[in-house]
């Protein structure tokens, strides 16, 4: 037995249905890979690369199209999120990333990309039944993930939020297709996005307060 056909055979039999290796082990890495996104730290990126190599196999074996482009752009986007946080113009002192939320212009256009995303993905899946037996929820989800992922990359707390949204999709999705673990694991992804999100929300607001305290000093210092 190849790696490949082993990664796709059944572990177990959960809730009737049954349980793949490359499910179970390609989900885990990618909780490791959003607990290190909400330390922020730079390792968050290859993880999810891993990930998303390992899960390509899982779509594909469950005959999700659409689940397999995701995973295919989940590793495009992860190499490219890399290479931003390498760049250093978003490491703090800590060699962490520093985070913020996004500017009225930049919400703005992840909404519309996403929105129009997911109609031009979903049109599509719908046109070619045999991309995705459940076009529209596998659009969201693709368009979603792609969305998370770049505001991930610039250090923008809208990531959890739109991860959030994507997991309310998710979760059904996985157990309809057959992948019980991944919906069992999109339930804990829901907590650790949760987690993430007020981590990050806290620590936009202590760099502010950094940031703010310089300027207050060298005001106070200038009064006569």
């Amino acid at each position: 037995m190849s790696g490949l056909e082993w990664l796709n055979s059944q572990a177990f039999t959960a809730f009737g249905q049954h349980v793949i290796y490359s499910d179970i082990i390609g989900n885990v890495v990618g909780l490791a890979a959003l607990a290190l996104g909400w330390r922020r730290s730079i390792l968050t990126w290859p993880v999810q690369l891993l990930s998303g190599v390992i899960l390509v196999g899982a779509y594909y074996s469950a005959q999700l199209a659409g689940g397999v482009g995701k995973q295919l752009l989940v590793i495009v986007v992860a190499v490219w999120g890399w290479r931003q946080w390498r760049s250093g113009k978003q490491q703090t002192g800590d060699g962490t990333i520093a985070v913020r939320f996004a500017g009225a212009r930049e919400r703005t256009l992840l909404l519309a990309g996403t929105v129009l995303g997911t109609l031009a993905v979903g049109s599509l899946f719908t046109l070619v039944p045999s991309l995705s037996w459940n076009p529209w929820p596998d659009a969201y989800i693709f368009v979603g993930t792609l969305a998370a992922m770049t505001a991930q990359a610039r250090g923008l707390v809208e990531f959890w939020f739109a991860w959030l949204l994507v997991d309310v999709v998710g979760v059904p999705l996985a157990f309809s297709s057959g992948l019980a673990f991944s919906g069992l694991v999109y339930v804990v992804y829901l907590g650790l996005v949760l987690w993430g999100l007020r981590s990050w929300w806290l620590r936009t607001r202590t760099a502010t307060a950094e940031t703010s305290a310089p300027h207050r000093g060298a005001a106070e210092g200038a009064v006569p």
